[in-house]
């Protein structure tokens, strides 16, 4: 065996007994730090702007927005500097900063600084691309799938943990700046756990130097076009993200308006939404990935998920909502796969600027979705819509799955699922 394989070999064991926890910890934490202030949002918008609830709502939009808009530019930045300085340093220092604008938040005197709280978020969550190129260093090609998985479970674990802390930590505390404290506290000893336990899993000699032609959305995705099919399959990747992002948007105004659901009964609903994928990502994906292979993976995947958004379109009955999520779930093992697969088509020292490419393509599905799907669900429902569709955002994110697996369907035999040969470029 070479000196190169032994090391991947130590990597693939030791790095990741110690590394994975860390990151599972790190995603949960970002995951956890997004929802927790969901429930005392509008409160504090409120209490800061003097705004009633409904015309706070448009600054609960703005906050989306940013947040959103700030991971989607500046994720192929981190992706870049963990290439040049390493993975560990900008994991680190991205924790580092959330637990500062975390505080920051807590003290907001007024809807300004809350506002550059939310941007700071933006920016600094975006670790989530470093956490994924730490993966694709420390684990053999063939186990990559399951590892996504994994972070992909304690992302759901984590949003869905986060508003139910963050409405305990108010209600006991009496306070809407108490989760904000939580979350910084959480970010903060993570980040110091990294410090102390966290080693680094790119060498010197796999890392090459910054470049601003590279460190950005266009120069990402130009970079990427010179590796055969990333391009295709990052359209896939983009299709399958709008897709997706149809629940968060619509789920609770399509649930009330068609089935009369209360809060309750939505909160429970996300709920087992949260519980399916976590199945689905964190156990499912290890066992089903190694004996459907990768591309099989992804079509079985996608192609539930194109059923379950078919079955929330036309459901006619609640229940039917919780049959059709279980097939929702599966998604996760095609999204890791895939995930996977791009992963083995650049060279280890291009792996955050992969990473980086694939947040901005979830950044700007962020972006566009929410505001496209709750605009397709405006049209289509109320008295006076014509046609009376209010299923209409499903249909589209079906529609999308479709487009989705073709582009796979197109491009993945161009790629293949073998590691890229590590050259530089």
């Amino acid at each position: 065996m070479s000196e190169a394989a032994g090391t991947k070999s130590e990597k693939g064991s030791a790095g990741v007994r110690r590394a994975l926890p860390f990151l599972l910890v790190t995603i949960l934490i970002d995951a956890i730090g997004i929802g927790i202030i969901v429930p005392v949002r509008p409160d504090l918008i409120t209490e800061l702007t003097g705004l009633s609830l409904s015309e706070g709502a448009l600054w609960g939009g703005v906050l989306i927005f940013i947040y959103a808009l700030m991971n989607f530019l500046f994720a192929p930045v981190l992706g870049n500097l963990s290439d040049r300085f390493g993975r560990r340093p900008v994991l680190i220092a991205g924790l580092s900063i959330l637990a500062i604008d975390y505080v920051v938040m807590a003290m907001a005197p007024n809807i300004w600084w809350l506002l550059a709280g939310r941007t700071m978020s933006g920016i600094a969550a975006a670790t989530f691309t470093t956490a994924n190129a730490y993966i694709a260093d420390v684990t053999s090609p063939d186990d990559r799938a399951k590892s996504y998985g994994l972070l992909g479970a304690a992302w759901g674990m984590g949003f869905m943990l986060g508003p139910v802390l963050g409405g305990l930590v108010a209600d006991w505390t009496e306070s809407t700046r108490a989760p904000f404290w939580l979350a910084a506290a959480l970010a903060g000893a993570n980040a110091l756990y990294g410090w102390l336990i966290l080693p680094e899993s790119l060498p010197e000699q796999n890392r090459r130097p910054f470049e601003w032609a590279r460190a950005n959305t266009v120069g990402a995705f130009r970079m990427m076009a010179r590796y055969p099919g990333v391009l295709g399959l990052l359209g896939a990747m983009a299709c399958y993200q709008l897709a997706h992002d149809a629940n968060p948007a619509i789920w609770a105004f399509y649930t009330m308006y068609k089935f009369d659901w209360d809060a309750g009964d939505v909160g429970l609903s996300l709920g087992f939404v949260g519980i399916c994928l976590i199945i689905s990502m964190g156990w499912l994906t290890g066992v089903a990935v190694p004996r459907l292979g990768e591309k099989r993976a992804i079509l079985i995947g996608f192609g539930c998920a194109g059923i379950a958004f078919l079955g929330y379109a036309s459901a006619s009955e609640s229940w039917m909502m919780y049959a059709y999520t279980v097939f929702f779930a599966l998604v996760g093992i095609g999204s890791s796969a895939l995930r996977s697969v791009l992963s083995k088509q650049v060279p280890e020292n291009a792996q955050g600027e992969l990473q980086g490419a694939i947040t901005s393509v979830v950044g700007l599905t962020a972006i566009v979705a929410p505001l496209l799907m709750t605009g397709l669900f405006n049209a289509f429902s109320g008295p006076e819509a014509s046609p009376h569709v209010p299923g209409a955002p499903y249909y589209l994110a079906s529609l999308a799955m479709v487009v989705s697996i073709f582009l796979v369907l197109t491009f993945i035999d161009r790629v293949g699922t073998k590691p890229s040969d590590g050259t530089k470029q």
